[in-house]
């Protein structure tokens, strides 16, 4: 089993460890910027990237020559790319250290954009509803009442209250994973879960197979953690099974990142066979499955799949790490995940949170002790509540977009929507100017410059507001999108 995972640190580059190779950034520039780009277009290829998320701060670009090389451009042009950046704020550079990415004073990425209180905006990058408000009251009382007891101690739980371990363990011994209260770690919601056993398992240069696409924060954790992704497509029919077991005998991949429960963005849901024969390819090939269940509850149409290690034989449980959360059955500001894997990856996985928030907000999983007991109970009412807002946003959809094509998904929160050409990303940028925020597919590709013809659009709005957005995502195309290239500084933050 991995050890811990380095720490980067974001304070500077002196401490930074991480490293992007010329080939790899040759890719992604390639992409945005063009197989061999002059100076000009280099540069803001590598602007592009850091503000989008896909290169990291604080990385050492590649030597001058190297890139050169993998562009099949002169030296001159790369160096005359870096002092560009330079002196836009976007690198800096110390003798015998190299250049490293940077951001201008005020700059942000894009993934961690805001947005002013009362802005007349309607978010459609958010797939996260509201809190069901009276039973989040109801707990919120009960959890007030029972903090004094905690008052006394010191506060920090690095493994999470003990409670709530074991009301998490029984919801997954409910669901057929028989899980004892070891084998569950509470975290700050199910993104520091991901960030947390990929930190642990991987080593920078790892390969980590990848669906495309894919959850956006989660490609986020894997190109920060310095991970090597090998993608595999996800389709409107799903997963092609032999293609995955394919990529996993030939990349033998430390990691398999999958979201097989109404997977997102695209909806589409793994069934047990492909689970079965998935755990079997990865027994061989010695890789961890690190399976997102945050939509595994949402379930539309179709009944509540049983976790993906539910389905295990003798041995190939021990592979698997599961991740949850209350973000999508309850409240996204409920800031509560979990990690469910061995008693012995649990210990080694809280040891390595501890230098990084050292526990989970007791009020918080007070609360959640609360609410897990009644969760059948919100499902019911929420589950209904999805199905019509989902109708809501097909039926607006297709008035106004009878040539744009989709899947009905049999769960979870998200359409995948096809728009019949590469306008994702001028539509998103035109949207923005009319009163909707949305997010293109490429920002959920594993791969730079795909999914440009695609939306993932959430339907977790009130029907009344979607129809508003829908309207004014028709205005925006009967306004004609802009010819010029896209605004890179308007946020891109999804959930």
């Amino acid at each position: 089993m991995a050890g811990m995972g380095s720490v980067h640190s974001l304070g500077g580059v002196a401490g930074s460890s991480r490293t992007l190779g010329s080939r790899q950034l040759a890719t992604l520039v390639a992409a945005t910027a063009g197989e061999r780009p002059g100076y000009r277009a280099l540069a803001q290829g590598v602007r592009s990237l850091l503000l989008d998320g896909r290169i990291p701060l604080h990385t050492r670009l590649p030597a001058e020559r190297e890139l050169a090389g993998a562009l099949a451009v002169s030296r001159a042009t790369v160096t005359a790319a870096y002092d560009l950046l330079r002196e836009g704020g976007y690198a800096m550079s110390r003798r015998g250290a190299g250049t490293w990415t940077e951001l201008p004073a005020g700059q942000r990425p894009a993934n961690v954009a805001s947005f002013p209180d009362g802005a007349d905006t309607i978010d459609l990058a958010m797939a996260a509803p509201a809190a069901p408000e009276a039973e989040y009251a109801e707990a919120l009382a009960l959890a007030g009442a029972r903090l004094t007891g905690h008052l006394r101690t010191p506060g920090y739980h690095p493994l999470g209250l003990p409670e709530l371990r074991a009301a998490v363990a029984e919801r997954y011994t409910r669901r057929g994973l028989p899980t004892l209260p070891d084998q569950i770690l509470v975290t700050t919601g199910a993104q520091q879960a991901l960030s947390l056993v990929m930190g642990l398992l991987g080593r920078p240069g790892d390969r980590v197979l990848v669906e495309s696409p894919s959850y956006a924060n989660g490609l986020d954790a894997i190109r920060y953690a310095g991970l090597r992704m090998t993608p595999v497509p996800v389709t409107d029919e799903g997963w092609d099974g032999e293609l995955m077991e394919c990529a996993l005998r030939q990349t033998a991949p430390r990691l398999a990142y999958l979201i097989p429960d109404f997977h997102n963005p695209t909806g589409a849901l793994m069934g047990p066979e492909q689970r079965a024969r998935l755990l079997r390819s990865a027994r061989a090939t010695g890789t961890w499955l690190l399976v997102d269940e945050t939509m595994a509850e949402m379930a539309l149409d179709v009944p509540a799949p049983a976790p993906l290690a539910s389905l295990a034989r003798h041995g190939e449980g021990e592979q698997v790490v599961t991740v949850g959360s209350l973000s999508k059955t309850h409240w996204g500001g409920l800031r509560i995940g979990w990690v469910r894997a061995s008693s012995r990856l649990i210990t080694e996985l809280a040891a390595t949170r501890i230098h990084r928030d050292m526990a989970s907000s007791v009020l918080d999983q007070l609360v959640a002790i609360e609410l897990l007991p009644g969760m059948d109970e919100v499902l019911v009412a929420r589950l209904a509540q999805m199905r019509e807002r989902r109708a809501a946003l097909a039926d607006a959809l297709t008035s106004h977009f009878p040539e744009w094509r989709w899947q009905l998904p049999p769960g979870g929160l998200t359409l995948w929507v096809d728009l019949g050409r590469p306008i994702a990303g001028a539509l998103c940028d035109a949207a923005l100017a009319h009163g909707v925020r949305l997010q293109g597919g490429a920002r959920f590709a594993a791969d730079p410059g795909t999914h440009e013809h695609r939306l993932r659009l959430p339907y977790c709005m009130p029907p009344d507001v979607t129809r508003e957005a829908v309207r004014r995502l028709a205005a925006t195309l009967s306004a004609g999108l802009p010819t010029a290239p896209r605004d890179l500084d308007r946020p891109h933050w999804v959930a």
